[in-house]
């Protein structure tokens, strides 16, 4: 059987409806190739986030934002572009991504600036705008997707989720003060309202790619599940469509302008990982979806596709016993349990993070991508940061929560499992973990007098914007900084995890796969995690790499169909 679109499209995640919407714009057939039974890909799981520099809704705000200003920014955050964040990219990105925006709204995308404010991760750095240039979806019924309602991907925890990612931070204050208690008081409105209307409002991952589908089946864009590819078609050293397993019959889906893969990383496949990178990542770690397990990537690479950072990934640092199991917490549909990913909890006041022998490593208020760096290189370093151990005293415990557990909570279990470590002194403590004491007491006083001055020495911990609005504001005068001297204490291991890889191979400006000698692989174009990371190994904001997927998807899209509008978006 033989099918034939101008453009395949190869994975369902963020980048996959710009693209088809853009190559429908330009007048061209256009198909979406998932392999999983569900849409969305692992930005359905995600936080739901663009970071647009220079997007409308700022303008909108009356914040003030230019390309030469992110421009600055980039710059002074990669320093050293690579062939992946080379200036024709990240030019492409910056030139290209608020038109995108533009563009997916005049669909019925509706997009909205955080409610609770989320700077760009290092607002510090010239360029860096402590506003945020994020973008998300507003909230989304997944009722209203019909037939389709259980065929989009989600990530369970956020399953009946109706607040924003950026509003975690203000929820996790409900003891600290009225603005916590409102942010309570309207999630449980939302929740009393979704259960009278039979409504089920998410938020993030699933509120963007839900509204996406939406709009794809609106616009008729031909979606096919359950379609995992075997292989490239090719012809004349030309990528011309793939090989696809349907309905236990094998299609070749053809394409006449070109194939764009979007089939996300390689999580869940450990032996890739190995060959390619150092990371002490266990298996089990990732919460990428199901589907992240890199076959595609192997293939492009087969073709002679160059690679970039295939070391690396979206590290958020996640938490289990020492003895590999998972703590009680959220159940999945199997019985097993979500995993606590640790990003805003860091922040908080009453803690630290340091390593084996007791020693802090980073600036625990940073941005997740940051702090995974941090620990990996600090492991590579002196062998002793995975794990490594967050220590928190009695008031972070009455005040602030941890994994799944809301402010006051700690699960006798947690204790009872050994997942959380309980001492009346910090000597104690150190023992139970296995953490110098010596180290770990010197870094607790240390840490202590750079609470008083509000100043950290070290790591600059609350010297950024992004870290103070993810802090306690009744906390001064940093509030991500507070003591730890109340018994009891308490510490917790954790570890390297992440949401997805970022390595991949290396694109141009235009998407297209691009070999070792810098030519392209005629008709095929890469996106998503699937492609090496337009930023490197830093990351500029709150979803960085979505924007990127969705950016590149309408980029790629519209380089197939040969459109004119790519001369004035990229020249």
């Amino acid at each position: 059987m033989v099918e034939t679109f101008d453009i395949v499209i190869v994975g369902s995640g963020g980048g996959a409806i710009p693209a088809a919407l853009a190559a429908k714009s330009q007048g061209k057939s256009a198909t979406i190739v998932e392999k999983q039974a569900v849409f969305g890909g692992s930005t359905s799981y995600s936080g739901g986030v663009l970071w647009i520099p220079n997007n409308s809704l700022l303008k909108k705000a009356g914040i003030s934002d230019s390309y030469n200003k992110a421009r600055r920014y980039l710059d002074s955050l990669i320093q050293k572009p690579d062939k992946a964040s080379s200036r024709e990219r990240t030019d492409a990105f910056l030139n290209a991504a608020p038109r995108m925006v533009e563009f997916v709204r005049s669909y019925g995308m509706k997009f909205r600036r955080p409610y609770d404010i989320w700077p760009d991760y290092h607002d510090e750095l010239p360029g860096g705008l402590a506003e945020g240039r994020s973008l998300l979806a507003e909230p989304f019924n997944l009722k209203s997707l019909g037939e389709w309602h259980d065929q989009l991907a989600i990530y369970g925890p956020l399953a009946h989720m109706p607040l924003g990612a950026e509003e975690f931070t203000t929820l996790f204050l409900m003891k600290r003060g009225w603005k916590g208690k409102l942010k309570a008081l309207k999630y449980a409105s939302l929740m009393a309202r979704d259960f009278i209307l039979g409504r089920q409002t998410v938020a993030n991952g699933a509120a963007i790619q839900g509204r996406m589908l939406k709009i794809a089946l609106q616009e008729k864009v031909d979606l096919k599940l359950s379609s995992p590819v075997e292989q490239f078609l090719i012809e004349d050293g030309k990528i011309v469509g793939v090989l696809v397993e349907r309905e236990g019959k094998r299609t070749e889906i053809r394409a006449r302008d070109g194939v764009i893969i979007n089939v996300g990383g390689y999580s869940h496949n450990t032996e890739f990982r190995q060959a390619h990178g150092d990371a002490p990542v266990a298996q089990g770690r990732s919460s990428a979806n199901p589907g992240d397990t890199g076959e595609l990537i192997e293939a492009m690479i087969d073709l002679g596709a160059a690679t970039a950072h295939l070391d690396t990934a979206w590290w958020v640092i996640t938490s289990q016993n020492t003895d590999g199991t998972w703590p009680e917490g959220v159940e999945t549909k199997d019985g097993g349990h979500f995993r606590f990913l640790h990003h805003l909890d860091l922040s908080l006041p009453y803690s630290i993070m340091v390593d084996q022998t007791g020693h802090r490593f980073c600036d625990e208020a940073g941005s997740y991508m940051e702090i995974g760096e941090r620990m990996l290189a600090r492991h590579r370093s002196n062998g002793k940061a995975i794990p490594a151990w967050v220590v928190f005293d009695a008031r972070h415990r009455r005040y602030y929560p941890w994994g799944t557990m809301p402010p006051g909570k700690t699960p006798k279990s947690w204790i009872d499992s050994g997942y959380m470590k309980k001492a009346n002194t910090l000597a104690e403590l150190s023992d139970l973990c296995g953490i110098d004491p010596m180290g770990l007491n010197e870094e607790v006083q240390r840490f202590n007098g750079f609470c008083e001055s509000g100043i950290d020495r070290d790591f600059n911990r609350g010297g950024r914007a992004f870290d103070r609005a993810h802090g306690d504001p009744s906390i001064q005068p940093n509030p991500n900084l507070a003591p730890i001297e109340q018994g009891p204490f308490y510490a917790v291991a954790v570890y390297p995890a992440d949401v997805g890889t970022a390595g991949g191979v290396v694109t141009d400006q235009y998407a297209r796969v691009l070999r070792t000698d810098g030519s392209n692989i005629q008709g095929l174009y890469a996106i998503g995690n699937s492609a090496a990371p337009v930023f490197g190994r830093t990351y500029p904001g709150a979803g960085a790499s979505i924007a990127a997927s969705f950016t590149f998807g309408y980029v790629a899209a519209l380089h197939c169909a040969g459109s004119n509008e790519l001369e004035n978006i990229i020249g």
